[in-house]
């Protein structure tokens, strides 16, 4: 089995199986020990928890948020169009190097920790818009039995194409939900989500882990199941249901 199968964490069953659906995922987790506390602690388990390959504790706090019922992505660092003023961080994947050269900092990246259902970019406007750089890369995760997760922010990005090409396990966030960081913009965006999740079946969101939205996330989600709309892990979006 892979182990975006094995990770996998039940999705919620008890809501009608023709309720819209929407799979939200906070990132940046990981590298400040209060803010993936604070997220740990508020969150409810269908939140898919984004972590950085960097930082302390890794795998423990990794253990925790599947113990407390979140799927877990990995957050892979790849070049923006203004590296390397703007740096991402150790091993990030560059357009500059081969496809073995970035398969070997993938595979160093993916070692950090385990649990993982799939991984998803950080940063990356140039790297993935250039499909001699992206699609090894989306190949190998496929090989893996990981999905792909583009968080949505580059309208350049070639994911959507390549990893439909690959057969990769895939999906794309629809909004950011706090590209502004207010709390009138963040429940501004959360209503845009609910009304995509209405229109299309299903909708997938990223957020950062700021304390803001992670408070507005958590009461957002209290509200939901009275409005008929199911929160669910990504999985429950970008694994295809296998035919009977």
């Amino acid at each position: 089995a892979r182990p975006a199968e094995v990770y996998a964490q039940k999705s919620g069953a008890a809501q009608r199986p023709d309720a819209p659906r929407i799979a939200l995922i906070v990132g940046g987790l990981g590298i400040s020990a209060s803010t993936t506390a604070e997220a740990l602690s508020k969150l409810p388990g269908p939140v898919t928890l984004a972590f950085a390959p960097y930082g302390n504790d890794l795998e423990s706090n990794v253990s925790r948020a599947r113990a407390r019922g979140h799927e877990v992505l990995m957050q892979i660092p790849m070049e923006p169009f203004d590296y390397p003023d703007n740096d991402p961080g150790p091993q990030t994947l560059l357009s500059s190097l081969s496809g073995e050269q970035n398969i070997d900092r993938l595979q160093w990246l993916m070692s950090r920790f385990q649990g993982y259902v799939g991984v998803m970019n950080f940063m990356g406007a140039r790297f993935s818009a250039s499909e001699q750089s992206i699609a090894p890369v989306l190949r190998e995760i496929a090989k893996r039995g990981l999905i792909y997760v583009d968080d949505g922010a580059s309208p350049r990005s070639l994911a959507s194409q390549i990893a439909g090409a690959n057969r990769t396990a895939f999906a794309k966030a629809d909004i950011v939900v706090d590209a502004v960081p207010t709390t009138a913009e963040i429940d501004k965006a959360l209503v845009r989500l609910e009304t995509i999740a209405r229109e299309r079946g299903s909708a997938v969101a990223y957020a950062s882990a700021l304390p803001v939205t992670v408070e507005r996330v958590a009461r957002w989600s209290k509200t939901l199941a009275g409005r008929g709309v199911a929160l669910v892990p990504v999985t429950a979006v970008a694994l295809k249901p296998k035919s009977s």
